[in-house]
């Protein structure tokens, strides 16, 4: 996937960015990623129009020992770059990227299932009766471990809900 050619073709960025949803930082570093692309490759063709060959008659002339531009020459002439075999790298980056979608796509996964489940939740929360119109026998029936609780405390003879003062005082008027 990596190594596949990029079109020329125009992009209208704006509207990628509105479909996208993308947040505000989002958009203003794929506007600077863009803009540092449009430099470098104006420098890198601005680089590549610069002539590349070296007037070797010209410093011959210009300098007073030959041997010195002789063995530039020399050089110069049996210079071979060196290659750096990338396909390791590429090979790499293309296994990334394909574990990358594939935790994408399960995320994605996951998020769909999480918000069918908030949907639902949110619907129930919606069509709930209001807490003031529940009786204690529906509290009870729907958390049976508030009636166990408030049982053990009454036939231990405890009256009072522990942290209750601490949080919202002692309201007796006696």
């Amino acid at each position: 996937m990596a190594t596949k050619a990029a079109t020329t073709a125009a992009v209208d960025f704006t509207r990628i960015y509105s479909t996208l949803g993308l947040g505000k930082e989002t958009v203003a570093a794929l506007q600077a990623f863009r803009k540092r692309h449009s430099d470098a490759q104006r420098i890198a063709g601005q680089l590549n129009a610069q002539p590349t060959t070296v007037d070797f008659a010209h410093y011959r002339s210009a300098l007073k020992n030959k041997t010195i531009v002789d063995e530039a020459e020399k050089i110069l002439r049996d210079f071979k770059p060196v290659t750096y075999d990338v396909g390791a790298h590429v090979k790499a980056i293309e296994t990334f990227e394909t574990k990358a979608i594939a935790k994408a796509k399960e995320t994605e996964a996951q998020i769909d299932v999480e918000l069918k489940d908030l949907q639902a939740t949110l619907s129930n929360i919606q069509d709930a009766r209001p807490f003031e119109d529940l009786t204690v026998e529906e509290v009870g029936q729907a958390h049976p471990r508030i009636l166990e609780t408030v049982e053990n405390m009454v036939k231990k003879g405890k009256w009072t809900v522990p942290g209750y003062k601490e949080k919202f005082g002692d309201l007796s008027l006696m």
